[in-house]
């Protein structure tokens, strides 16, 4: 992660018929065919964070020990350096503890903005993370003296693939909160804090991708309560074959306060559904690698979110592949909807055939729950809550819109992608891709 070398491929796709042909890369240019500004600078590594922030107009980028700023208009301009180093005490006991030199560091690991203008900053500080505030003043980046626990708001290890999203001030996470990084839950920080439970239907061994919210309910006729889905990989607790890892995608309601009694301090709309985008040799899978949300201001269901893909191929197979998918949020809710599997013996999971029809957690509170009494989850009854517990997978799966790939390419591995869309100047709208490979 922190020293790999990255390559772009810059592919656009023009999505105004919605047809199979035009759904063909119109342009690829790689990495070394663009002319691009380049900062440089001895003994900077571990680059592990990125935040922008336009109104200042300074690029934010954490690295081992360190925060440095450039300039939005030139980023061969640093224009501050922070330093944040750990101390030669909690350094040495990192390494008694079976770590290597370079890992018991403090590698910054996660940059948010607050609404006070404030950068929440964590750091994995010699596997204890700790998290702090820098300020802009003046001109100057200097950090607060405060500090606080980072354990659920960033990783121990500087290698692990974890998650964040801040939004209204409370920060979400999905990442582990333990030493051997074998506990892994999704993680509400803030006035109220939520947790995924302990259960292995929930997570089972994740590596966590991505966090997004919809704001569902400024469209909803029904004011249905907004969404917020992670996308992650795991080892599927469903399939008869050990070891299988498949991709994920997981909502909640963002007003869940979790349980009265039952589910106290957890997510009661945990559920959880396979994310399938289907390319390459029979039998291979394809692993989720990054998602970005392109968002419809007019309705959030339309929004649509991209995802990169890597495939995973048998052992007989010599073809590596990789591919973008694309979701409509409405399409992900109606699986949400959907039929839920029952655990009827431990691994054994059928469709669930029970009377049992609960609208929530299946459909976040809306008007039409509000009008029965039902305003907060503290007012779901317990045996909603506890059925809810036991039945977080959903039996459908979620498909991309076209019901195949957007691309499909050989020999290179995506990574991370954007996508925005633009008007030319015939007045079509185009769909542009940004993709990273990392080599």
């Amino acid at each position: 992660m922190m020293k790999s070398q990255v390559a772009l491929l810059y592919v656009l796709i023009i999505m105004s018929e919605g047809s199979a042909q035009s759904l063909k890369p119109r342009r690829s240019v790689s990495f070394s065919d663009v002319n691009l500004k380049l900062f440089k600078e001895p003994d900077f590594d571990g680059l592990s964070s990125m935040l922008v922030r336009e109104d200042i107009g300074l690029l934010f980028i954490g690295a081992r020990g360190k925060v440095i700023t450039l300039s939005l208009d030139d980023i061969t301009e640093k224009t501050s350096e922070t330093e944040w180093m750990v101390s030669s005490g909690e350094k040495s006991e990192c390494i008694v503890k079976g770590k290597s030199i370079e890992d018991c560091e403090n590698y910054i690991t996660t940059l948010h903005t607050l609404n006070d203008g404030r950068i929440f900053t964590c750091g994995t500080r010699a596997f204890k993370p700790l998290c702090t505030h820098l300020l802009f003043k003046g001109g100057n980046v200097t950090m607060e003296t405060t500090t606080q626990d980072g354990r659920g708001r960033a990783p121990f290890n500087p290698h692990e693939e974890f998650a964040t999203m801040m939004n209204e001030n409370t920060l979400y996470s999905a990442v582990s909160v333990d030493f051997m990084g074998k506990r892994n839950i999704f993680l509400k920080t803030g006035r109220n804090y939520l947790s995924t439970e302990d259960k292995a239907s929930w997570f089972n061994d994740p590596i966590m991708i991505s966090i997004n919210v919809a704001e569902i309910r400024k469209s909803s006729k029904n004011k249905d309560d907004d969404n917020l889905f992670v996308f992650f990989t795991e080892t599927a607790v469903e399939e008869r074959r050990s070891n299988l890892r498949l991709s994920r995608i997981a909502r909640v309601c963002k007003s869940d306060l979790g349980g009265f009694t039952i589910s106290e301090k957890k997510w009661t709309s945990f559920l959880k559904a396979r994310l399938d985008c289907p390319f390459g040799d029979t039998g291979s899978l394809s692993l989720v690698q990054d998602v970005f949300l392109l968002k419809d201001k007019n309705n959030a269901t339309e929004s649509l979110f991209y995802a990169t893909f890597a495939s995973s191929p048998e052992p007989s197979s010599t073809c590596s592949q990789s591919a973008v998918c694309a979701y409509k949020v409405s399409d992900i809710q109606q699986v949400f909807r959907g039929n839920l599997l029952d655990e009827i013996i431990p691994g054994g999971w059928v469709k669930y055939m029970g009377k049992e029809n609960f609208a929530y957690p299946r459909s976040c509170i809306n008007d039409e729950m509000r009008a029965n009494g039902v305003k907060t989850s503290f007012n779901i009854p317990e045996n909603v809550l506890l059925f809810a517990k036991n039945h977080p997978l959903m039996e459908g799966a979620v498909t991309p819109i076209t019901g195949r790939p957007l691309l499909v390419w050989s020999a290179a591995q995506f990574s991370r992608i954007v996508v925005d869309k633009v008007t030319s100047l015939d007045g079509q709208q185009h769909i542009i891709m940004l993709i990273s490979n990392s080599k």
